[in-house]
C-alpha cells in the first residue's frame, strides 16, 4: 500500500525559512518522481515543485528563487525547503508521486497526473 505523510507545516513569520517533509512508503521512491502541490481555501491545488527519477527538477514561477526540492531516496523521504515565505503563499502544502507507468525523466506540476498523496500540511505565514 502507497502512503505518503507530510510533515514540518507551522506559523513562520513573512520572510522566514522552513522545510517540509514527506515519507513515502509503500514503492521505491527512486524509481519515482515526487511533487509538492500547494492550495487555498476556494482555489484549485496548484503545483509547487517537482522532481523526476532522473535528477531534474521544475518550480512553478511563483516560487522560484525562494523554494528547493530535494529527495533521499535511500530514506524515502523527499522534501521542500521553503525560504521568503510570503502572507499570500497557499498555506495547505501536500505531496504526491504517481501510479506507473514511469517514463525516465518526467514530472509534471498538474494535479491530474498524481495518484497518490499525503494528507497534507499546513503552514501559516501571517500577516
Amino acid at each position: 500500500q502507497v502512503q505518503l505523510v507530510e510533515s514540518g507545516g507551522e506559523l513562520v513569520q513573512p520572510g522566514g525559512s522552513l522545510r517540509l517533509s514527506c515519507a513515502v512508503s509503500g514503492l521505491t521512491l527512486a524509481n519515482y518522481p515526487i511533487a509538492w502541490f500547494r492550495q487555498a481555501p476556494g482555489k484549485e491545488r496548484e503545483g509547487v515543485s517537482c522532481a523526476s527519477n532522473s535528477g531534474g527538477t521544475y518550480y512553478s514561477d511563483n516560487v522560484k528563487g525562494r523554494f528547493a526540492i530535494s529527495r533521499d531516496n535511500a530514506k524515502s523521504t523527499a522534501y521542500l525547503q521553503m525560504n521568503d515565505l510570503k502572507t499570500d503563499d497557499p498555506d495547505i502544502y501536500f505531496c504526491a508521486t504517481v501510479r506507473p507507468p514511469i517514463r525516465l525523466g518526467e514530472c509534471q506540476l498538474t494535479a491530474y497526473a498524481y495518484a497518490f498523496w499525503g494528507q497534507g500540511t499546513q503552514v501559516t505565514v501571517p500577516s
